[in-house]
Protein backbone atom coordinates (compact mmCIF):
# COMPACT_ATOMS: atom_id res chain seq x y z
CA UNK A 1 0.00 0.00 0.00
CA UNK A 2 1.37 3.39 -0.97
CA UNK A 3 1.97 5.87 1.84
CA UNK A 4 -0.26 8.96 1.73
CA UNK A 5 1.48 12.35 1.72
CA UNK A 6 2.58 13.25 5.25
CA UNK A 7 2.21 16.82 6.50
CA UNK A 8 5.21 18.22 8.36
CA UNK A 9 6.58 21.46 9.74
CA UNK A 10 10.19 22.60 9.39
CA UNK A 11 11.40 24.28 12.59
CA UNK A 12 14.65 25.17 14.28
CA UNK A 13 16.09 26.34 17.57
CA UNK A 14 19.19 28.46 16.96
CA UNK A 15 19.78 26.67 13.65
CA UNK A 16 19.47 23.16 15.14
CA UNK A 17 16.80 22.16 12.62
CA UNK A 18 13.96 19.65 12.68
CA UNK A 19 11.30 18.02 10.56
CA UNK A 20 8.32 17.87 12.93
CA UNK A 21 5.58 15.36 12.09
CA UNK A 22 2.34 15.25 14.10
CA UNK A 23 1.35 11.58 14.08
CA UNK A 24 -1.68 12.10 16.32
CA UNK A 25 -3.83 12.72 13.25
CA UNK A 26 -1.87 10.88 10.54
CA UNK A 27 -0.13 7.55 10.42
CA UNK A 28 3.66 7.31 10.08
CA UNK A 29 5.51 4.22 11.28
CA UNK A 30 8.90 5.91 11.00
CA UNK A 31 11.82 3.58 10.25
CA UNK A 32 15.58 4.16 10.43
CA UNK A 33 15.77 4.24 6.62
CA UNK A 34 12.89 6.70 6.26
CA UNK A 35 14.45 8.97 8.87
CA UNK A 36 17.75 8.99 6.98
CA UNK A 37 15.96 9.83 3.70
CA UNK A 38 14.00 12.68 5.27
CA UNK A 39 17.12 14.10 6.95
CA UNK A 40 19.24 13.96 3.79
CA UNK A 41 20.06 17.56 2.80
CA UNK A 42 20.45 16.78 -0.89
CA UNK A 43 17.68 14.28 -1.63
CA UNK A 44 15.33 14.76 1.32
CA UNK A 45 14.03 17.69 3.35
CA UNK A 46 17.23 18.08 5.35
CA UNK A 47 17.47 18.32 9.14
CA UNK A 48 19.48 17.41 12.20
CA UNK A 49 16.60 15.46 13.78
CA UNK A 50 13.17 14.12 12.86
CA UNK A 51 10.62 14.80 15.60
CA UNK A 52 7.31 12.97 15.96
CA UNK A 53 4.47 14.38 18.07
CA UNK A 54 2.59 11.31 19.27
CA UNK A 55 -0.28 10.60 21.69
CA UNK A 56 0.70 11.09 25.32
CA UNK A 57 1.85 8.01 27.20
CA UNK A 58 1.28 9.28 30.74
CA UNK A 59 -1.52 11.16 32.48
CA UNK A 60 -1.11 14.92 32.44
CA UNK A 61 1.15 15.08 29.39
CA UNK A 62 -0.02 16.84 26.23
CA UNK A 63 1.89 14.53 23.86
CA UNK A 64 4.88 12.23 23.51
CA UNK A 65 7.89 13.61 21.61
CA UNK A 66 9.86 11.03 19.63
CA UNK A 67 13.35 11.91 18.37
CA UNK A 68 15.49 10.39 15.64
CA UNK A 69 18.88 11.71 14.62
CA UNK A 70 19.87 12.22 11.01
CA UNK A 71 21.42 8.74 10.96
CA UNK A 72 18.04 7.23 11.89
CA UNK A 73 18.93 6.37 15.47
CA UNK A 74 16.43 6.90 18.26
CA UNK A 75 17.59 9.27 21.01
CA UNK A 76 16.17 10.18 24.39
CA UNK A 77 16.28 13.97 24.61
CA UNK A 78 16.69 17.14 22.56
CA UNK A 79 16.42 20.51 24.24
CA UNK A 80 15.97 22.65 21.13
CA UNK A 81 13.28 20.32 19.78
CA UNK A 82 11.52 20.35 23.15
CA UNK A 83 11.16 24.13 22.90
CA UNK A 84 9.78 23.83 19.36
CA UNK A 85 7.22 21.14 20.18
CA UNK A 86 6.24 22.84 23.44
CA UNK A 87 5.63 26.08 21.52
CA UNK A 88 3.30 24.27 19.08
CA UNK A 89 1.37 22.51 21.85
CA UNK A 90 1.00 25.63 24.00
CA UNK A 91 -0.30 27.51 20.97
CA UNK A 92 -2.65 24.63 20.14
CA UNK A 93 -4.09 24.45 23.65
CA UNK A 94 -3.95 28.15 24.50
CA UNK A 95 -1.81 27.32 27.53
CA UNK A 96 1.22 28.97 29.11
CA UNK A 97 2.74 25.67 30.27
CA UNK A 98 2.84 22.15 28.86
CA UNK A 99 4.23 18.75 29.83
CA UNK A 100 5.82 16.46 27.24
CA UNK A 101 6.51 12.75 27.50
CA UNK A 102 9.98 11.74 26.25
CA UNK A 103 12.15 8.66 26.52
CA UNK A 104 14.14 10.61 29.11
CA UNK A 105 10.99 11.21 31.19
CA UNK A 106 8.44 14.04 31.48
CA UNK A 107 9.57 17.54 30.56
CA UNK A 108 7.78 20.75 31.61
CA UNK A 109 7.96 23.85 29.43
CA UNK A 110 6.55 27.34 29.82
CA UNK A 111 6.31 30.55 27.86
CA UNK A 112 9.04 33.12 28.44
CA UNK A 113 9.45 36.70 27.27
CA UNK A 114 9.90 37.73 23.62
CA UNK A 115 8.48 34.47 22.26
CA UNK A 116 11.11 32.31 23.95
CA UNK A 117 10.35 29.02 25.70
CA UNK A 118 11.73 28.00 29.09
CA UNK A 119 12.17 24.28 29.78
CA UNK A 120 12.83 22.34 32.97
CA UNK A 121 15.35 19.81 31.68
CA UNK A 122 15.40 17.92 34.98
CA UNK A 123 18.42 17.26 37.20
CA UNK A 124 21.87 16.62 35.77
CA UNK A 125 23.18 13.06 36.08
CA UNK A 126 26.77 13.05 37.25
CA UNK A 127 27.36 9.44 38.33
CA UNK A 128 28.94 6.97 35.90
CA UNK A 129 25.93 4.60 36.00
CA UNK A 130 23.38 7.31 35.19
CA UNK A 131 25.21 8.85 32.22
CA UNK A 132 25.96 5.90 31.46
CA UNK A 133 29.60 4.88 31.19
CA UNK A 134 30.72 1.35 30.43
CA UNK A 135 32.65 1.11 33.71
CA UNK A 136 33.18 3.04 36.95
CA UNK A 137 35.15 6.23 36.32
CA UNK A 138 35.58 9.68 37.86
CA UNK A 139 33.10 11.67 35.75
CA UNK A 140 34.87 14.92 36.63
CA UNK A 141 38.13 13.84 34.97
CA UNK A 142 37.95 11.41 32.06
CA UNK A 143 40.93 10.68 29.85
CA UNK A 144 39.54 9.74 26.42
CA UNK A 145 43.01 9.48 24.93
CA UNK A 146 42.80 12.47 22.63
CA UNK A 147 43.27 16.19 23.23
CA UNK A 148 41.40 18.15 24.39
CA UNK A 149 39.37 15.32 25.95
CA UNK A 150 42.10 14.15 28.36
CA UNK A 151 40.50 15.76 31.44
CA UNK A 152 36.88 15.81 30.27
CA UNK A 153 33.67 15.94 32.30
CA UNK A 154 30.80 13.54 31.67
CA UNK A 155 27.23 14.70 32.26
CA UNK A 156 23.89 13.05 31.61
CA UNK A 157 20.94 15.23 30.58
CA UNK A 158 18.65 12.35 29.66
CA UNK A 159 21.29 11.67 27.00
CA UNK A 160 25.07 11.32 27.42
CA UNK A 161 27.51 14.22 27.05
CA UNK A 162 31.24 14.71 27.51
CA UNK A 163 32.61 18.24 27.86
CA UNK A 164 36.17 19.49 27.39
CA UNK A 165 37.23 22.84 28.85
CA UNK A 166 39.60 24.64 26.47
CA UNK A 167 41.20 28.05 26.14
CA UNK A 168 39.53 28.78 22.81
CA UNK A 169 36.57 26.68 21.62
CA UNK A 170 36.89 28.21 18.15
CA UNK A 171 40.36 26.72 17.68
CA UNK A 172 39.37 23.07 18.23
CA UNK A 173 39.11 20.90 15.09
CA UNK A 174 35.86 19.31 16.21
CA UNK A 175 35.15 17.79 12.81
CA UNK A 176 38.35 15.75 13.08
CA UNK A 177 38.00 14.52 16.65
CA UNK A 178 34.22 14.36 16.98
CA UNK A 179 33.69 10.93 15.40
CA UNK A 180 36.35 9.32 17.59
CA UNK A 181 34.90 10.77 20.78
CA UNK A 182 31.32 9.90 19.78
CA UNK A 183 32.24 6.23 19.38
CA UNK A 184 34.62 5.95 22.35
CA UNK A 185 34.12 2.52 24.00
CA UNK A 186 33.60 4.15 27.40
CA UNK A 187 30.15 5.25 26.20
CA UNK A 188 27.89 2.26 25.36
CA UNK A 189 25.20 4.54 23.86
CA UNK A 190 27.76 6.75 22.07
CA UNK A 191 28.11 10.33 23.29
CA UNK A 192 27.64 13.99 22.38
CA UNK A 193 30.90 15.95 22.60
CA UNK A 194 31.19 19.61 23.57
CA UNK A 195 34.14 21.98 23.84
CA UNK A 196 33.70 25.08 25.99
CA UNK A 197 35.71 28.17 26.89
CA UNK A 198 34.90 30.93 29.36
CA UNK A 199 34.59 34.43 27.91
CA UNK A 200 35.66 37.60 29.76
CA UNK A 201 32.06 38.52 30.59
CA UNK A 202 31.42 35.15 32.26
CA UNK A 203 29.50 33.62 29.36
CA UNK A 204 30.47 30.23 27.92
CA UNK A 205 31.36 29.66 24.28
CA UNK A 206 30.36 26.15 23.22
CA UNK A 207 30.67 24.07 20.08
CA UNK A 208 29.16 20.63 19.71
CA UNK A 209 29.49 17.34 17.88
CA UNK A 210 26.16 15.51 18.20
CA UNK A 211 26.04 11.73 18.02
CA UNK A 212 24.31 10.68 14.83
CA UNK A 213 24.27 14.21 13.39
CA UNK A 214 27.83 15.59 13.49
CA UNK A 215 28.53 19.28 14.04
CA UNK A 216 25.29 21.19 14.62
CA UNK A 217 24.72 24.89 15.18
CA UNK A 218 23.14 24.32 18.57
CA UNK A 219 22.35 21.61 21.11
CA UNK A 220 20.06 22.39 24.04
CA UNK A 221 20.98 19.40 26.19
CA UNK A 222 24.62 20.08 25.30
CA UNK A 223 24.35 23.65 26.56
CA UNK A 224 22.86 22.33 29.80
CA UNK A 225 25.68 19.79 30.12
CA UNK A 226 28.23 22.52 29.38
CA UNK A 227 27.06 24.71 32.25
CA UNK A 228 26.89 21.77 34.65
CA UNK A 229 30.43 20.78 33.68
CA UNK A 230 31.67 24.37 34.02
CA UNK A 231 30.14 24.72 37.49
CA UNK A 232 31.57 21.36 38.61
CA UNK A 233 35.02 22.47 37.43
CA UNK A 234 34.73 25.87 39.13
CA UNK A 235 34.86 27.70 35.79
CA UNK A 236 31.65 29.67 36.47
CA UNK A 237 29.27 30.15 39.40
CA UNK A 238 25.97 28.29 39.74
CA UNK A 239 23.74 31.04 38.35
CA UNK A 240 21.95 31.94 35.08
CA UNK A 241 24.64 31.86 32.41
CA UNK A 242 24.67 32.69 28.72
CA UNK A 243 25.90 29.81 26.57
CA UNK A 244 26.90 31.03 23.11
CA UNK A 245 26.56 28.43 20.36
CA UNK A 246 27.23 28.66 16.64
CA UNK A 247 23.54 29.45 16.08
CA UNK A 248 22.97 31.91 18.92
CA UNK A 249 22.51 32.16 22.67
CA UNK A 250 20.74 30.01 25.27
CA UNK A 251 20.35 30.96 28.91
CA UNK A 252 21.04 28.02 31.21
CA UNK A 253 20.33 28.12 34.94
CA UNK A 254 21.54 25.41 37.34
CA UNK A 255 21.94 25.95 41.07
CA UNK A 256 23.86 22.74 41.75
CA UNK A 257 23.13 19.35 43.28
CA UNK A 258 19.73 17.89 42.47
CA UNK A 259 18.30 21.23 41.32
CA UNK A 260 16.75 21.16 37.85
CA UNK A 261 18.60 22.60 34.87
CA UNK A 262 16.51 25.31 33.22
CA UNK A 263 17.02 26.23 29.56
CA UNK A 264 15.56 29.33 27.89
CA UNK A 265 15.79 30.04 24.18
CA UNK A 266 14.00 30.96 20.96
CA UNK A 267 11.84 28.95 18.57
CA UNK A 268 11.45 29.42 14.81
CA UNK A 269 9.01 27.97 12.28
CA UNK A 270 10.30 27.93 8.70
CA UNK A 271 7.60 26.33 6.54
CA UNK A 272 4.94 23.64 6.35
CA UNK A 273 4.72 21.11 3.52
CA UNK A 274 4.11 17.43 2.75
CA UNK A 275 6.52 14.55 2.40
CA UNK A 276 6.17 13.04 -1.05
CA UNK A 277 5.18 9.35 -0.85
CA UNK A 278 8.14 8.43 -3.06
CA UNK A 279 10.46 9.54 -0.25
CA UNK A 280 8.95 6.85 1.95
CA UNK A 281 8.69 4.09 -0.65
Amino acid sequence: MQQDPIAFRKMHGLGNDFVVVDTRAQSLALTDAWARRIADRREGVGCDQIITVEPARTSGAAAFMGIRNADGGVVEACGNATRCVAHLLMKEGGASTVTLDTLAGPVVAERASNGAVRVDMGPARCTWEAIPLAEPRDTLSLDLGQAPFRHAIAVGMGNPHVVAVVTDAEAVDLAAIGPTIEHHPLFPDRVNAEVISRLPDGALRMRVWERGAGITRACGTGACAALVAAVRKGLVAAQPTRVILDGGVLEIDWRGGDAPVWMTGPVASVFTAHLDPSLLS
